[in-house]
């Protein structure tokens, strides 16, 4: 069984990332991040207008028509240029969702907007510190109306709408709802990565209609996740590249640090565990697109291994650049930040172990 992507989609995957590099170097990143935007609206207007924000989109709203795994290749390429767009929330979380889950009526009112840019989706889920618990839900939805409040929205700041986790009746359910209404009100939230933004939300009595079933919330997260694992390991592997590009240039005792054996082996160690993460990631891509029942097991693995490969990525990256990986005129915080960010914009790795357990445990009776 080959689960590596095929030459088609490898092409695809090149062009984004030339694309990308020309259009999206870590400078605009850094923009964003010491201004208060929480997104660089110029590139996500060009991408768009490129197609890439409807790439799983199909062609009747507006979309390119592929699929999720030509999805998970822009989603770690827009993770390598550290893009300071909603990519991860909009289009590989929302615009996926609906695609999967939605109502024809919802996916002629939201996908073409998605593709072309003009809406930006996010998934509004949490409601304490602490992990997710779909049964401890507060946020209801009674008669096409939302009352209840979420935090640690991620990009929050720039949506035009969200897919919000809330109770029906003694069910869990999601709801889509319109952010531009006055029954919405939206507070921005300190972020370690300002680059992109982070709000809560309350809803007073806000219109909102029910989408898909008590299945999708699970089927949701599960993609979601995926698809975020592609996003860390893009970033993981650039850090990578820049931190053994440094090292070969920087000289101790007229030999560069490369060199030091014991350097190699926190490098070789860092290599391994972005290989495991990669595989992961890989298996995890084809049970979601081949709709397998191991996806849940294959999105957990991929989940708690990306996120561990990109965080150990940006620690030995500030580590290894000595004093100056430390200051604020180097990248490596910038990789750091986003790392610590989308380990917990799904809720955290712990989390997703637990799950795993879980699984295995349930597997295994």
């Amino acid at each position: 069984m080959n689960f590596d992507f095929s030459d088609e989609q490898r092409s695809l995957q090149q062009e984004l990332r030339t694309y990308l590099t020309a259009a999206s170097p870590l400078v605009r990143s850094r923009k964003v991040l010491e201004g208060a935007t929480g997104i660089d609206s110029e590139l996500w207007t060009e991408m768009a207008g490129l197609g890439w924000l409807g790439i799983a989109i199909p062609e009747r709203f507006g979309g390119s028509g592929l699929g999720v795994l030509e999805l998970a290749l822009a989603a770690e390429e827009v993770g390598r240029a550290l893009s300071p767009i909603p990519f991860g929330s909009s289009v590989c979380a929302v615009a996926e969702a609906i695609v999967r889950h939605g109502t024809e009526a919802q996916q002629e009112r939201w996908l073409p907007g998605l593709a072309n840019g003009a809406e930006i989706g996010v998934l509004a889920l949490a409601e304490r510190p602490g992990p997710f618990s779909p049964v401890e839900l507060t946020t209801k939805m009674a008669g096409g109306r939302l009352d209840g409040s979420k935090i640690a929205v991620a990009d929050g700041g720039v949506a035009t709408f969200a897919i919000v986790a809330c109770q029906q009746s003694v069910t869990g359910c999601l709801a889509l709802v319109a952010l531009d209404q006055p029954n919405v009100e939206r507070e921005a939230s300190r972020s370690i990565d300002p680059s992109r933004s982070v709000s809560t939300l309350v809803f007073r009595d806000a219109v909102a209609e029910s989408f898909g079933d008590e299945a999708s919330l699970d089927a949701l997260m599960l993609s979601a996740a995926t698809l975020q694992a592609f996003e860390q390991i893009g970033g993981a592997d650039v850090v990578f590249a820049l931190t053994r590009e440094y090292m070969d240039l920087r000289q101790a005792f007229d030999r560069p640090i490369s060199s030091y054996q014991a350097l190699k082996h926190r490098m070789a160690d860092l290599y391994a565990t972005l290989e495991v993460a990669r595989s992961n990631a890989y298996y995890a891509a084809w049970a979601l697109s081949a709709g397998s029942q191991e996806l849940a097991d294959a999105a957990c693995c991929a989940r708690i291994a990306a996120s561990q490969a990109f965080q150990l990525a940006t620690v030995e990256a500030i580590q290894l650049h000595g004093g100056i990986g430390f200051t604020w005129e180097s990248d490596c915080h910038l990789f750091y930040r986003r790392a610590k960010w989308l380990a917990a914009s799904l809720g955290a790795p712990d989390e997703w172990r637990e799950r795993l357990v879980s699984e295995l445990d349930a597997e295994l009776r």
